[in-house]
């Protein structure tokens, strides 16, 4: 390790930058949902241009928040001329971004109300010009005009063939709450105008969301079952967010669904050895970022370099992924791919970052991939500046919590993990009973928001199950899955009873445990869990290969220590990076149609609802009675 260290230092070109000052500026007011990328665009100057008069922007921006603009390149646009578009039907926020030469966060800036609420056929939106409120008004004609039901015709229906909203119809006719009827007599439009800002009351609708949607529009032979599936939300949950497809799902719809949802294609991709199929390309770039904070080390003389590496958790960390870097980079070499390979020092603190100036100063637009940052804002920073090139940025080892879409989401976040857990217990058609400690608030408000299948024991003041709440719960006729969620040995101790109470009592049993932390490393844990054969979720497969033997004897002759499991996510992801730009489809579309796995981590990534990509390898593996660790069948 301090061999690593000492190259880096001698060979780590450190850039830095000067901050050009300017004697004039403009203020900006930053309006709720804004970005730096659109205030930008606005104002006519490059994101870096705002960053360097303003490098708090660098760690997010609030709205009402204070920015100064370059005066030099400002372009007037207060007396903008506004435009409006009606939508039509099957139309998307999308397709109208495109259609008028702006982008979705612009419309949604304009038009507030639709990110919460969806498109409506009729509905007028603001294209262009300065925030407005704009009253949703549907004006009727003077004369009124009916329509008869016909057999097998829905309000959804008839809503299309009219140019108007299921509510604008709810409105004027309040029985066809309760359904259709043949025959019955429609009123279309009415000789009034009716106002649907404050005629259609707001249902307060109990799904998993935070206040956030996006617009699904349903392809061929998609149907409610399947629909609700994929965004895994229950049949009445996806129903009460669209209460017309209660009368039948129909392609072109558009439906809204909770922005947090996980997306589940449900797409299974056979796992394939690019290393088979390499095709010779012209030399390309891969730019990595990582943070080595070289000059807070220099410039501190408290600490000795080996004093430091025991102390320094986080350098600890960044030395050994960069150790699995070097080894990617070896065998690329091997194989005689043609790469030029880029590391920069992005000095990367909670607060602070040097990602900036090595994207504005390093002619970073001609890579083909960006891997790093490490810190989830500074990688959304990343993304965000080089979007409008389309270069690919890679979170190597951390989920961000906004969505671009050249931003790949290498690690699976914890929910998706779970999930897949829990999806495939109901695959075996399983009993879920949950126990979880107090200490693990947010795991139990996620399961009790999307996972009401799920009975959570309840916990007396000390933390202990209270009184026999599991036994009623118990299924005679399928698997019950103890699933544990926890930190503490009582809790685990705890869960072992029940479980083998259970099981003495006749039912069929199995143990989970959500994570694998360091409570269940314990002797006292781990010797008393582990004849129970434990199931698993893991982003490793535990798996000892001819490829992964040889990783592990090259890397220990050079560094001297065996690899960890951050040197073997340095390796895997650099080396599929690599594998994938050499391949004769491009990068992206790899991406979607290849699953790979490295040495430990399986990298399948899927298309995110929002906008780019997330890795959904995930195993679920089970402790065998000899100690090894398996998949589940």
């Amino acid at each position: 390790m301090i061999l690593i260290f000492r190259t880096l230092i001698v060979f780590l070109i450190v850039t830095n930058f000067l901050m050009a000052q300017t004697s004039t500026y403009k203020k900006h007011i930053v309006v709720k949902g804004e970005t730096i990328t659109q205030i930008a665009q606005k104002y006519k100057v490059t994101p870096y241009d705002i960053y360097r008069l303003n490098p708090d922007a660098q760690n997010g921006i609030q709205e009402n928040a204070v920015l100064l603009i370059p005066n030099s390149v400002i372009t007037k646009v207060q007396n903008e001329e506004q435009k409006t578009h009606e939508v039509q039907p099957k139309e998307t926020l999308f397709g109208i971004a495109k259609q008028y030469d702006t982008t979705v966060e612009e419309l949604e800036r304009l038009n507030p109300e639709v990110k919460t609420d969806g498109l409506k056929i009729g509905q007028t939106i603001q294209i262009s010009g300065s925030k407005s409120e704009v009253v949703a008004n549907v004006n009727i004609n003077t004369k009124s005009v009916f329509h008869e039901v016909q057999p097998k015709e829905t309000l959804y229906g008839i809503s299309k063939q009219y140019n108007v909203s299921v509510e604008e119809l709810e409105v004027l006719n309040p029985e066809v709450k309760s359904g259709l009827t043949i025959g019955q007599k429609l009123i279309i439009t009415k000789g009034k105008t009716v106002d649907t800002t404050t005629s259609i009351p707001t249902k307060k609708i109990e799904v998993p969301n935070n206040g956030k949607y996006l617009t699904y529009e349903v392809k061929p032979k998609e149907t409610l079952f399947g629909l609700a599936k994929m965004f895994r939300l229950s049949q009445d949950e996806l129903i009460a967010l669209n209460p017309e497809i209660k009368e039948g799902v129909r392609e072109g719809m558009l439906l809204k669904v909770p922005s947090d949802v996980t997306f589940n294609l449900g797409t299974v991709r056979e796992v394939k050895d690019l290393s088979k199929s390499i095709v010779r390309k012209e030399k390309k770039e891969i730019v990595l970022l990582i943070p080595f904070n070289v000059s807070n080390i220099e410039s501190d003389t408290t600490l000795s370099t080996q004093a430091r590496l025991k102390r320094d958790g986080f350098l600890n960390m960044t030395l050994d992924y960069y150790s699995g870097v070097l080894m990617a980079i070896d065998s690329a070499k091997r194989l005689g791919l043609n790469f030029n390979v880029k590391i920069f020092d992005s000095q990367e603190t909670k607060s602070s970052s040097n990602v900036v100036s090595i994207l504005q100063n390093n002619n970073i637009h001609q890579a083909d991939v960006v891997i790093g940052p490490f810190y989830p804002q500074y990688v959304e920073m990343a993304a965000e500046l080089l979007n409008p090139n389309n270069i690919p940025i890679i979170s190597p080892l951390r989920e961000t919590a906004k969505s671009y879409s050249n931003l790949y989401q290498s690690l699976p976040s914890a929910e998706f993990v779970k999930n897949v857990m829990f999806d495939y217990i109901r695959s075996k058609k399983g009993n879920m009973i949950a126990m979880i400690d107090r200490k693990k608030g947010s795991s139990k408000q996620f399961i009790e928001e999307n996972h009401k299948d799920i009975f959570i024991v309840p916990l007396g003041e000390k933390g202990g199950v209270i009184g026999d709440s599991i036994t009623p719960k118990l299924s005679k006729d399928k698997v019950n899955y103890f699933i544990l969620e926890t930190a503490t040995t009582g809790m685990v101790l705890n869960a072992i009873t029940h479980y083998v109470n259970a099981k003495a009592a006749g039912f069929q049993t199995e143990l989970v445990v959500l994570d694998i932390n360091p409570t269940f490393e314990t002797d006292e844990v781990f010797r008393r869990i582990i004849k129970h054969n434990i199931i698993f979720p893991s982003l490793t497969k535990y798996k000892d290969t001819p490829e992964s033997l040889v990783f592990a004897a090259n890397y220990k002759k050079i560094n001297n220590v065996y690899p960890n499991q951050y040197a073997v996510r340095g390796f895997d992801l650099v080396f599929d990076t690599m594998l994938r730009l050499s391949q004769e489809e491009d990068f992206e579309t790899t991406i979607q149609s290849t699953a790979t796995e490295g040495i430990e981590n399986k990298f399948d990534y899927e298309k995110k609802l929002a906008s780019g990509y997330s890795n959904k390898g995930v195993y679920i593996m089970r402790y065998e009675e000899d100690l090894t660790v398996k998949p589940v069948e």
